[in-house]
């Protein structure tokens, strides 16, 4: 069969680039290539969120392009991944008859034998009947919710999605120099907040095997990157039980994982047999010195113990810098939401956090962000007015900030009716932007002055305008698409800059703050050859989220 082009867009959160990234590797390993424009590919996929009904919208209206493409190549074929397919089910093949591929989260590694079949339909029916061809879907489909394989107990055998992860075929490292890569360790989610869609597109709670996760970071290493982000829904709860552990044809597997309730002392919850989420965090940090940089999201607010806190502390390339949503300041929320939490455990975390981890006096500010979800249902003034008292205390580095919708397949959408108007959601939203936009202005202003190693990630957005590459990185693979933007931004045109001329480089403190500085062109060191590299910044100025720099 003739080589096939992919169009890969991805939509919503790290988790799904991370996705992306795999599958893009593993078809490149069976000879596909990739480009960054839908109109020259064979094949177009879109790797989907239902987190928030944004994302869902992008997807509906590029479905809807794909009507008019496919009647100029009626052997295109067009597949949605991810949690829209999981959750919209068969409906959305019926909804979208353009559609002749579904594969769900949890089925990924059964996409090359998906796409095989669909290729080879289309391309039969096209030659003998291109109307017929138009009209029809392959109808591959590959969708959690109508398979038990992986339903299993524990280890879930005859689980090779896990092979997905292991068989990383791709270098996150592209043409700009990026160094940084994401790491799965857990999938799924046990927690079924009333208003969140993930459990149910993405499964139950599984952790990898801590050795897998190892030596995936080492390969990764070996290839020259240096910061790693460790990626699973409930971050912290990372907990793998070595004699529970099963083998498949000589391969350990993934284990169910349970929810249990947090301690703050290890040996309450853990056994010798036992890795646990800060087992990990010590284990990478001293079995792989490569990797200057360890991040890790989202993270949970309950059984984040302080074994946690202490590795964090002690390990100097472990990033101070913690994702940690609330979602609301009322406890009666938390309730309807199903968060599992009050907000005084809330305080009581980012209190006892803020002890272990912040050291400005060192240059290591410990650094949080958060979620909000604005105009629940029911919410009212005083729920509205506990939220920003918890905005105010929590002195977030950054918030995303979002006004509730109901997302299909949840019990919010099901059993709690939206009942706030959108107007008031609205103004409730715009209120807490406006005062997180202040506490954002007023931690960065603090940094004035205090010096920071600054992880160099490629062009600021404002040389990028200046050149007219302003498109928005992602994961690095090369053809994968994040939101409409190509995930590499060319940098050749660095070897064009006029000598004299300065160019503003951008990079990331290990709180995650943003760090922007300029580099002549004709200085010592090439402006591209920082990128990717770790450099020494003295804050001189600060602005919201931005702070300026100059390197030392």
């Amino acid at each position: 069969m003739p080589q096939k082009t992919v169009y890969l867009e991805t939509f919503g959160c790290q988790m799904n680039e991370l996705d992306s990234e795999l599958v893009a590797g593993s078809l490149g390993a069976l000879g596909y290539t990739f480009t960054r424009d839908a109109k020259d590919a064979d094949i177009v996929l879109y790797n989907t969120c239902s987190v928030r009904e944004r994302a869902e919208q992008k997807v509906w209206s590029r479905l809807g392009d794909m009507r008019t493409a496919k009647h100029d190549k009626p052997d295109l074929v067009v597949g949605v991944l991810g949690c829209m397919a999981e959750r919209d089910g068969k409906d959305l093949m019926a909804r979208m008859p353009v559609v002749d591929i579904m594969c769900g989260p949890a089925e990924l590694d059964k996409l090359p034998e998906l796409l095989d079949n669909a290729v080879r339909t289309k391309s039969s029916l096209a030659s003998d009947d291109p109307d017929k061809a138009r009209r029809r879907s392959a109808k591959q489909i590959a969708l959690q919710g109508s398979a038990s394989r992986r339903s299993s107990t524990l280890a879930a055998a005859g689980d090779s999605l896990e092979s997905l992860d292991l068989g990383r075929m791709v270098s996150p490292i592209d043409a700009d120099g990026r160094r940084s890569a994401y790491v799965r360790i857990t999938r799924g989610c046990n927690k079924f907040c009333t208003y969140c869609v993930v459990p149910h597109t993405r499964g139950a709670e599984i952790h990898r095997p801590p050795q897998h996760i190892i030596d995936e970071i080492k390969a990764l290493a070996d290839t020259g990157i240096i910061e790693i982000t460790l990626l699973g829904q409930t971050v912290n709860h990372y907990r793998y039980e070595h004699d529970s552990a099963v083998t498949l044809d000589g391969v350990l597997q993934p284990q169910k994982g349970r929810t249990y309730k947090g301690s703050h002392h290890r040996d309450a919850f853990a056994g010798a047999n036992t890795t646990t989420f800060a087992d990990l965090l010590y284990r990478i940090h001293e079995e792989v010195p490569a990797i200057q940089r360890l991040r890790f999201v989202t993270s949970y607010p309950r059984d984040f113990g302080n074994d946690v806190l202490e590795v964090i502390r002690d390990c100097p390339r472990i990033c101070r810098y913690i994702h940690v949503p609330a979602q609301t300041g009322s406890n009666r929320m938390l309730k309807m939401m199903n968060r599992g939490y009050t907000i005084e455990e809330y305080n009581e975390f980012i209190d006892r956090t803020r002890e272990y981890l912040d050291q400005p006096e060192i240059g290591r500010p410990l650094m949080l962000s958060g979620d909000i979800i604005v105009g629940f249902p029911t919410e009212t003034d005083q729920d509205h007015e506990l939220t920003k008292q918890m905005l105010e205390r929590s002195r977030y580095k950054n918030c995303f900030i979002f006004k509730y919708s109901p997302r299909p397949g949840t019990v919010a959408y099901d059993k709690i009716p939206d009942d706030i108007p959108d107007a008031i959601k609205r103004i409730r939203n715009n209120e807490l932007l406006a005062m997180q936009a202040d506490i954002s202005d007023s931690i960065a202003r603090e940094q004035v002055g205090r010096e920071f190693d600054v992880f160099v990630e490629g062009l600021s957005r404002r040389e990028h305008k200046k050149r007219g590459t302003d498109v928005k990185p992602g994961s690095g693979m090369v053809g994968i698409t994040i939101n409409g933007a190509a995930s590499k931004a060319p940098v050749a045109v660095l070897d064009e800059t006029p000598v004299g001329e300065t160019v503003q480089l951008s990079g990331r403190t290990d709180g995650d703050l943003i760090v922007f500085f300029d580099v002549p062109s004709d200085g010592p060191t090439k402006p591209i050859d920082y990128i990717g590299q770790m450099v020494r910044a003295k804050i001189t100025a600060a602005d919201r989220l931005n702070l300026n720099g100059e390197l030392i």
